[in-house]
């Protein structure tokens, strides 16, 4: 047994106080089954202004439910500018250091998991696990830089993009395995031409996921009282998320119209909050666009009540090249759980809702097409109930305890 894992993710900050999230849920799993994990974080949380103080020193650590978390030193910044990327870089070097301090202390891993979102943590767990005799697991939870590519940030041919891609296929060839949170992983390497020079066997693919029983308490303990959501006259559709330019809730706006003229019993309920929700609302009222209410945020451990209570709930975020590779955004996995029919704007390949029957997938991301699945969900109750019957069921797939008996499977065979 490789007991001793440690698990690196820039931005778990914010699970330490949120007890919560990917790599809490593993490493809390990981416990239960006689592993040892540590998390290393940064010391600033991405999320918000609640940091932690390591004194001046390299590092610092604390732990909760069990669960011990490494701070490395970086310097605080806001937004997403050039302050961000020196903490990356920052986090990157004093990974080095903390990490040869803190097996000095603890003694060293027996593997370490290195996650992304940047590629600098990956590209330190394959050096770091080198010098340790260890095996590194690189996990991709985002393509750098396909992603900003994808988003039309950053031009494919640049120079920038080249240098990024370059350092990407190191990553794949240098890995003891790579864990990516899309099915189509292996598929993309492929695309890219890497087929020939990464060793595709090595490439796993475990999903985002959910805590079933959490979230099943939750929907309990923290039940919401709305007006709109009880009221049986409407067949009440719900958007969970952020309300912000890349979400094109805007899109979502020019579907409802067109559903507006088709069926008035059909209501799109939004909670979230973003830069963009006060033009949105401003629309809604300019353009007679009645069957929408903006409901504003609320607490995330409010949200499993609210899927639970809706008619149905929609998957919308602006449609990307990358969705060929598959899904795996965290609500999905809670839209799932909220046994509730998934009415998803777009169409991915790998689709968790054809697997499993358990919703609709407009084939293209137009208000046309996008209307046209929510009126077809919303004529027939018996469909709609079933599909959401099979969500529950698929969700059990994408629990973490089932989740984490992969990644010890990969742990194990590394």
């Amino acid at each position: 047994m490789r007991q001793n894992v440690w698990i690196w993710n820039h931005y778990a900050t914010n699970m330490f106080f949120d007890q919560a999230g990917r790599h809490y849920w593993l490493a809390e799993n990981l416990i239960k089954e006689g592993y040892k994990p540590t998390i290393f974080c940064a010391s600033t949380n991405h999320f918000s202004d609640n940091h932690i103080d390591t004194k001046g020193q390299k590092f610092s650590t604390d732990s909760v439910n069990d669960i011990p978390f490494v701070f490395v030193n970086t310097p605080e910044y806001k937004g997403n500018g050039k302050k961000r990327v020196m903490n990356m870089i920052s986090f990157y070097r004093g990974l080095f250091k903390t990490a040869r301090m803190y097996a000095e202390l603890n003694g060293k891993p027996d593997v370490i998991v290195a996650s992304s979102v940047h590629p600098l943590t990956l590209v330190a767990g394959i050096k770091i696990a080198k010098k340790f005799h260890i095996p590194c697991i690189c996990e991709v939870r985002d393509l750098w830089p396909e992603s900003i590519v994808a988003y039309g940030s950053l031009k494919r041919n640049s120079m920038i993009a080249k240098l990024l891609y370059q350092g990407e296929k190191w990553i794949y060839k240098k890995a003891d395995s790579v864990i990516m949170t899309w099915e189509g992983g292996r598929q993309y390497i492929s695309n890219q031409g890497w087929g020939e020079q990464v060793d595709l066997s090595k490439v796993k693919h475990i999903s985002n996921g959910v805590i079933i029983d959490s979230f099943d308490r939750n929907s309990k303990e923290n039940k919401i009282d709305d007006d709109d959501l009880n009221d049986k006259n409407y067949k009440n559709l719900v958007y969970a998320g952020s309300i912000r330019k890349v979400n094109n809730l805007g899109l979502l706006l020019d579907a409802a119209k067109l559903v507006q003229d088709k069926n008035q019993q059909i209501r799109f309920l939004i909670y979230g909050s973003g830069d963009e929700k006060e033009m949105l609302e401003k629309r809604c009222k300019e353009e007679k666009i009645n069957n929408v209410v903006f409901k504003g945020r609320v607490e995330k451990k409010m949200i499993p009540s609210i899927l639970k209570k809706s008619y149905a709930n929609i998957l919308h975020n602006s449609s990307t090249s990358l969705d060929k590779y598959g899904q795996s955004q965290n609500k999905f996995f809670e839209y799932l759980a909220a046994g509730r029919c998934v009415l998803q704007t777009y169409t991915t390949g790998y689709s968790v809702l054809e697997k499993f029957n358990c919703g609709l997938s407009a084939v293209k991301q137009h208000p046309e097409e996008i209307a046209e699945i929510i009126l077809e969900a919303c004529k027939d109750n018996e469909k709609a109930e079933q599909m959401g019957e099979n969500a529950r069921m698929a969700s059990y797939e994408f629990d973490f305890t089932k989740l984490t008996n992969k990644l010890i499977e990969v742990i194990e065979n590394v």
